[in-house]
């Protein structure tokens, strides 16, 4: 009985890591063509974050206490984990291909090693190395190095600037599990809820949303071939590729292992490039494609071969004792929230 209970807990949280990572692939997709429709990516961003910030608002309510308890946390949060990727990542989509961007995002797990490596100095092992190794060449494909500049040089640095406020996510997720009483650790989805509302706030003072055209919204925009409403595109984005995206995963990582979690995390990458390649006519050639399964699986490596921090060592930088590296088996929020991606 015991057993059967087990295993209906773990495919329930199969299913909803796949439905996260289904959710967090539309993103892109349906961003571009309101980006293409006249409204400013970052724009773009501050409507995503606020719309979400307002859906989770009574969720950030009942875990008011966080905003006293944990305030740092919950400030890095909106800054790197929010506004940092999710602008880096929006506005690269109006430079390169969706999946482009979205693959050279995925180096995050690898810098995370470098992260492990140099600042925690903290030995990495062999597995890891090779990770890494597999998604910088990966990565080399994607863009094609080959053919020189092939794409935007900005937006490419965009991307990359997205990898590493990742990093800054994994760092945090580690940092709010590493508490000496496991009941003391933040509530994941208290976190998010209040990282939607300070990622908003910053957002507001460079995206400038009273200078947006809300005209747009109430017209049409086009997915390649195919017109359709603006209005329901920004509420795929918030309530599909934001909340329940976000809710989702967080369940999932709590039925599952971080491990898991990260492996069905993948799918976002191949769900992005397939929606790309379907609905805005973005094709990856041969060698991008194989470059962006060596950047998946050497993402994966990196990620499931960090090591785990000594007992009591300062986890990121930060002053929590206990806690684990980024992807490893952490206490808490680490746990509950070094499975999600979360860009796009």
């Amino acid at each position: 009985m015991q057993v059967t209970r087990v295993n209906r807990r773990k495919g329930a949280g199969l299913g909803l890591a796949v439905m996260s990572a289904l959710a967090f692939g539309g993103s892109g997709v349906a961003a571009k063509p309101l980006i293409e429709a006249g409204i400013d990516p970052l724009q773009v961003v501050w409507l995503r974050v606020t719309g979400a910030a307002l859906v989770m608002l009574p969720l950030a309510w009942r875990h008011r206490a966080l905003a006293t308890r944990r305030p740092a946390l919950l400030l890095g949060f909106g800054l790197l984990a929010v506004a940092g990727v999710q602008a880096c990542y929006f506005t690269a989509l109006s430079r390169i291909p969706v999946g482009v961007a979205l693959l050279v995002e995925y180096l995050a797990p690898a810098l995370v090693l470098g992260w492990v490596r140099f600042v925690q100095r903290r030995p990495v092992s062999r597995a890891a190395a090779a990770g890494v190794v597999l998604a910088v060449c990966g990565l080399a494909c994607v863009v094609e190095v080959w053919s020189g500049a092939a794409f935007d040089p900005v937006g490419l640095l965009l991307a990359v600037c997205a990898a590493c406020c990742q990093v800054g996510y994994f760092v945090l997720s580690d940092h709010g599990g590493g508490t000496a009483d496991p009941a003391d650790a933040p509530d994941p989805v208290g976190v998010i809820a209040y990282g939607m509302l300070v990622g908003s706030v910053l957002l507001t003072a460079v995206a400038r949303p009273w200078a947006l055209d809300w005209q747009v919204l109430t017209d049409r925009a086009r997915l390649h071939d195919v017109s359709v409403p603006a209005a329901l595109l920004l509420a795929w984005i918030v309530l599909v590729a934001t909340v329940a995206a976000y809710l989702t995963g967080v369940v999932s990582v709590r039925r599952l292992s971080p491990q898991v979690a990260g492996v069905v995390a993948c799918l976002e990458a191949v769900v992005a490039t397939v929606l790309a390649w379907v609905l805005l006519g973005e094709r990856l050639s041969v060698p991008q494609t194989v470059g962006g399964v060596m950047v998946l699986l050497g993402a994966f490596i990196a990620q499931t071969s960090t090591p785990k921090a000594a007992s009591g060592a300062p986890v990121a930088g930060g002053e929590g004792p206990g806690g684990q590296g980024a992807g490893g088996e952490g206490g808490g929020a680490g746990r509950e929230l070094s499975g999600e991606a979360r860009s796009a």
